[in-house]
Order: C-alpha cells, then structure tokens, then sequence
C-alpha cells in the first residue's frame, strides 16, 4: 500500500532583520542608493534560503526580502510612474496600507518582476523553491475611477493580462516548484462588495489569465486567501468563508492555501472546503497563525490536520501557513525567531499527522 503523504508549504515572508528594515527606511530618505538597498537584501535573502532550509523546510521561498513596498505591488516599485495614493485598506488595529497606487503614466507596465527573484533565489537554494506574485485582480485597482485619457479601460486590462502572464510564465520555465497567486482582496472585496459582483469578477480575470497555461502548468500553479497579516491584524477575518469559498474554488488553479488557524470555527470551514474542492484541486490548510506570537505546538497542528483529513481526501490535503510571516517591509511585530519556531512546529506537526494517517491505514 501507497503511503500517504502532506506537502508542508510556507506562505512567502519572512520578517525583515533591522539592517534591511533600517537600509530600506534610509533609501525611502534618499540616504543610500537602489543598488546598495538591492545588495543588502540579497545577503537577507541567501540568509533566509540557508536558515529555511536548515529548519527543515523541503520547499522555501525568498522570504520576499527584496519585496521592498511589500507583496501587493512590488511590481511596480520605484516607478515614477504611480501615485502615492491608491486603493487604501483599513486593518481591525486601526493601521492603513496602499494597496494598489493609482497608474498616473500609462501604459501599465511592471517595474521588477518576481521572476527576477526567483532566479536568484534558484542560484543558492538547494531544495525546491516557489514564488509568490501578485494577483491581477488586485492590480486591476491601481486603474483609477476618473480613468485616464487617452488609455481606456479595456487597453489597460490587455497590457495587465500581458504582464501578468508573462510573469507567471517565466517563473514556471525556471523551474519554480509552485507559482503562488496572492489573493488577499478576494476576502475584502466581500467587505466592500457584499453583493459578491467584485470578487466574481476578480476570479473572471484571474481565470482568463490562467486560461493561457497548459493544464499541466495550472497544476503548479495555486491561489492563496487570507484576511490579511499585517503587523498582527486583519483586514477582513470578519467575513464568512462561507461567501467567499465556493466562488474562489472556481478558479481553474491546482492548488488552494487557505487560511485555517486564525478562523473561529475551523471544522466549519473544512466541511464547506470538503464539499466544493474539485478533484484536480489540493487544499493547503494553514495551520500556524502569523498573527499571533504564540508558538503552536506540533501536537495542535497534528490535530487540525488530522480534523482535516475527516472533510478532505488525503491525497488533496496540505498544510502552510495562514499567511506570510510580514508582508510589509517595515513590519518588525514578529522576530524571526518565533517564526521559525512556529514554522517547526508546522512540519512536525503535519509529520505526525502523517504517520497517525498512515497507521490508521494499515491497521484498516
């Protein structure tokens, strides 16, 4: 008999040390250069591949290190070619971030893209690495409402579907284990949408990128939900999953992480995932909260796993965590070294898990 076997993923960030979070602030002042900002946080970043990859990790990423404006538009940093102002997301602590800049120059046209990242990441990793990029959804927003003259809609959406694609292309051709889309508007577009119009909208635009990848490249490529993870607060964990699953698994992605720890009712949500995932789909379940200082014990992460396992085939189960560890550059509300006790925690956990699933098996 075939043993079983759950994939353990990361989500993406990793928090900043002071000196990148320092030398980012320095370069925001104009009181060192791009280059020196970049050099800095490519010795961050080969430093969270060796500690990941010491812990355990069978799949890391880059831990975003050089996502300096953070994961919602790192694509478009340093451009002169947006505004400060854009799409501006209230979190429950009472913070606001940017989201989405407004395009002030069109056309719409990246400024880095996430394959630059992976490639270096690629060059000192020695396991398999996967890359979060943005979705096209979220940065649909940065068109502004008044629109802009002489670039209509309609072209502004062709060039988003162009870059987005081409990103999502060249990740998978260097050998990206996963391509994780980030969806964290997904969830907030029910806060302010209820009528659920803009996120069906939303996974429209996400399945008519996705529909240019062969059915084999979808298979690695997946979607990540959450209610945002922001300097230990949410932008939208009061919104029922109930409203947003159905709808979300409808994206023709093979993979799904959605955020399991930080919800009230958990078993709920896994009976409603057990009902809607699709047989090419694999559900990755967070089971650490990075919105909490507390470290999980791997016992707690067995458990939730194995109330998994109650709702969700077996082979179609995963486990990450609920979101990235600091989305924001400049998010310090969490030191590294509880994240990467939370992260054994994780990989443990999901072990035992496995081991219990497999006895069981046997025995049966």
């Amino acid at each position: 008999m075939a043993r079983f076997q759950i994939p353990s993923e990361q989500i993406g960030s990793i928090p900043r040390n002071p000196c990148l979070i320092s030398a980012y602030r320095d370069y925001k002042q104009g009181k060192i250069s791009y280059a020196v900002l970049n050099e800095i946080a490519e010795r961050e970043t080969q430093q969270v591949i060796k500690e990941l990859e010491a812990i355990g990790c069978q799949v890391v990423s880059d831990g975003e290190q050089r996502k300096f404006d953070g994961f919602a538009h790192y694509c478009l940093h340093d451009s002169p070619c947006y505004s400060d102002q854009g799409l501006l997301v209230d979190f429950n602590d009472g913070h606001s971030r940017v989201f989405a800049p407004h395009l002030k120059v069109p056309p719409f046209r990246y400024q880095h893209t996430a394959d630059e990242f992976l490639a270096f990441a690629l060059k000192h990793a020695t396991v398999p690495v996967k890359q979060a990029v943005i979705s096209p959804s979220m940065l649909s927003l940065v068109y502004p409402s008044h629109g802009i003259e002489n670039y209509d809609h309609e072209s502004f959406i062709s060039d988003l579907i162009t870059e987005h694609v081409g990103e999502v292309k060249r990740c998978l051709a260097l050998g990206a284990h996963k391509v994780q889309i980030d969806f964290t508007e997904a969830r907030l577009s029910l806060k302010l949408d209820p009528s659920g119009q803009t996120l069906k909208s939303f996974v429209e635009l996400i399945n008519k990128c996705l529909a240019q990848f062969s059915d084999s490249e979808r298979q690695r490529i997946g979607i990540h939900t959450c209610p945002g993870a922001d300097i230990d607060a949410t932008h939208s964990a009061d919104i029922d999953y109930k409203y947003l699953l159905p709808t979300l698994f409808d994206i023709n992605a093979g993979s799904f992480y959605v955020a399991l720890r930080g919800e009230e009712n958990p078993k709920k949500t896994l009976k409603l995932i057990g009902s809607i995932l699709k047989p090419f789909q694999r559900v990755f379940i967070g089971v650490i909260n990075p919105n909490s200082s507390e470290i999980e014990s791997p016992r707690s992460v067995r458990d939730l796993v194995l109330l998994a396992s109650e709702f969700i085939p077996i082979p179609q189960l995963g486990t990450c965590d609920d979101c990235g560890f600091s989305p924001f550059a400049d998010d310090s509300s969490t030191t590294r070294e509880i994240v990467y006790e939370k992260i054994k925690s994780r990989l443990v956990g999901t072990q035992m898990a496995e081991e219990a699933l497999n006895t069981r098996a046997q025995k049966n």
